[in-house]
């Protein structure tokens, strides 16, 4: 409950308006039945008119006080448990944003959006509760009990028997029913991470008929929810009804040993009663507050744990702001991904002048992307260090770091919003002409012109409005607007046609020159004509050289460039090596 209280703290006063109005809600609630036994035994019994109508008028101001403190009560904790849920989220939102990819991947982005939406949600359900029902629940129940051995002493015994035993079944209520609400917040994760996971591929679901398979899961996802959530209600079914007939059972003792009550003083054995059915009232209200708390402890938990996580990167005390022209060196790096059995990279060790483009090809899962994904520090390497500009980019600003850096992922993401707006991304700064020149740049410009608004198109989210194509220029683009040191594309022509793609790669020849370019492809034709080719296989530096280079000295590179163009031009390609070295370069991109 710390974290409840650290942020009920920074609304103090507003909590105390509305557990004063709160408590006058209750004094009003205790009093009524004693007023209505002085009307039983003073009024009625002595058939007083005066007095009824006396204690009659003051009922009705005090029930006139308690409704209109219910209602400030009702106001005060509702705007409480809102702003409070809102600071939560603001929090929970900014610290996820400043955690590393390492952090995102082990807390899970599923389970994230569970806890800043439903786990939120029961912490503002239970400090409204709070601040409703649970202040009340207690001063209600004492106030009761303490009335009721005031007016009929030999209650006592009875009353504290009663409490005794509502006390043992709301422990072992919150005994039983917190592990079980930890599951209940668990299975909706993965119910939240089915429900993402067919979402954001359902045009693979729907082009392989694969709707029954999903619908098996999403099926197996709800039962255990479903199965979590009624264990944990069966809690509630066991132990609520064993407290009220607690309850029930002290007015039936109270009921015995008041028979041989005074008639005269049977006011005083209704107010009793009365009485009783508040601490009854009190009771449930309590069981049903505890539950409700149980849930939130499992809630307030789990939001604990993604506020208290700290990046796993940690960030150097005094920053290096170096001049980034674009040199990069590996020194003996290693990465594994965590929770991953094997290495992803294995003792790599490159130098890449600033200035050249390196085409970076290999088959899938030997590390490419990883490999650069290690320069913008997304995520850190686990041996040796990555230079920029003799600049280990641990010690580099992560801000001038990354502002120099420009990434084209493999997966196009756009986001809601105007085309323009997405492109703005890119540099929030640029002009207008910068920006078409971008779009030029990247053979988007056209198909953007060409829409119904233009620039000012609106996508939806994710851009699924566009082509696979037309996202990866619209992505590109954006990238190009920060005029970037390096220029990292991550398989980014992918789903482009040919000529299209080499008329994107002339235009960042010729628009990006001095830029350090990474270009990731699958295609040897995209990356076969760079000034340096990395060939990666199993995490490992298979060549790293130029086109006749590689076709000469690694085994791995001809097999692809095999595969894909021929053996016979294979063996063209080598015998004509050295003439390739002199023209290659030049070449590339026209």
């Amino acid at each position: 409950m710390r974290l409840i209280l650290k942020y009920l703290k920074k609304h103090i006063w507003i909590f105390l308006i509305s557990t004063t109005f709160l408590t006058m809600e209750a004094v009003a609630d205790l009093l009524q039945p004693t007023f209505m036994s002085y009307i039983v035994d003073e009024g009625v019994e002595n058939k007083d008119i005066g007095r009824i109508m006396l204690y009659g008028a003051i009922m009705l101001g005090i029930a006139a006080a308690g409704a209109f403190s219910a209602v400030m009560r009702s106001r005060f904790a509702s705007k409480t448990s809102q702003i409070i849920g809102k600071e939560l989220r603001r929090d929970i939102y900014h610290n996820v944003q400043q955690l590393s990819l390492e952090n995102i991947d082990r807390l899970q982005p599923a389970s994230i959006i569970t806890r800043i939406t439903n786990d939120v949600t029961q912490l503002q359900d239970f400090i409204n509760g709070l601040m409703r029902i649970m202040a009340k629940a207690p001063i209600t129940c004492i106030g009761a009990i303490v009335l009721i051995i005031v007016q009929t002493p030999r209650q006592a015994p009875v009353m504290l028997v009663i409490l005794i035993i509502a006390s043992i079944l709301i422990y072992c209520n919150i005994r039983v029913g917190y592990p079980r609400f930890g599951l209940v917040q668990r299975k909706l994760d993965k119910l939240n991470g089915v429900t993402r996971e067919f979402l954001s591929s359902v045009r693979v679901v729907k082009a392989f008929r694969a709707e029954d398979e999903e619908s098996e899961k999403f099926e197996a996802a709800s039962g255990e929810l479903a199965a979590a959530n009624t264990s944990a209600m069966r809690v509630m079914a066991v132990f609520i009804p064993f407290v009220s007939l607690t309850v029930n059972f002290g007015i039936v003792m109270l009921l015995w040993i008041s028979k041989s009550q005074d008639s005269e003083h049977i006011g005083r054995l209704m107010a009793s009663i009365n009485y009783m059915t508040h601490v009854l009232f009190a009771v449930v209200m309590i069981s049903n507050v505890i539950n409700n708390a149980v849930r939130a402890m499992a809630s307030a938990e789990r939001i604990t744990e993604v506020l208290s996580e700290t990046p796993a990167q940690k960030q150097p005390e005094n920053p290096l702001r170096p001049e980034i022209t674009g040199d990069i060196v590996f020194e003996n790096v290693s990465f594994t991904y965590s929770g991953a059995a094997n290495e992803s990279l294995k003792n790599i060790n490159i130098h890449i002048p600033a200035g050249k483009t390196v085409g970076i090809i290999g088959p899938t899962g030997s590390g490419k992307t990883t490999l650069v994904n290690l320069v913008p520090r997304f995520y850190d390497a686990g041996k040796g260090r990555i230079l920029v500009d003799g600049c280990d980019v641990t010690q580099i600003d992560e801000s001038l770091l990354r502002t120099a850096i420009a990434v084209v992922p493999q997966k196009s993401l756009l986001f809601t919003g105007t085309i323009m707006e997405n492109l703005r991304w890119g540099s929030s700064d640029a002009g207008d002409e910068e920006i078409y020149e971008a779009a030029r740049t990247a053979c988007a410009d056209e198909f953007i012109r060409a829409a119904e608004n233009g620039y000012d198109t609106r996508l939806g989210q994710g851009g699924v409005n566009l082509s696979g194509g037309q996202k990866q220029r619209v992505s590109l683009a954006r990238a190009l607007i920060r005029k970037p040191k390096i220029l990292v594309l991550d398989d980014c022509t992918s789903a482009l046609d040919a000529q299209t793609e080499y008329s994107v790669l002339r235009g960042l020849r010729e628009k990006q020159a001095g830029a350090t370019v990474l270009l990731i492809s699958q295609r040897i034709s995209t990356v076969m004509r760079a000034d340096i080719i990395l060939c990666m296989g199993d995490g490992r530096v298979q060549g790293y050289g130029t086109h006749a280079e590689l076709m000469q000295g690694c085994r791995l590179y001809r097999e692809i460039y095999e595969s894909q163009i021929g053996a016979v031009e294979a063996a063209e390609s080598t015998a004509d090596k050295k003439n390739f070295d002199e023209k290659g370069v030049s070449e590339y991109g026209r």
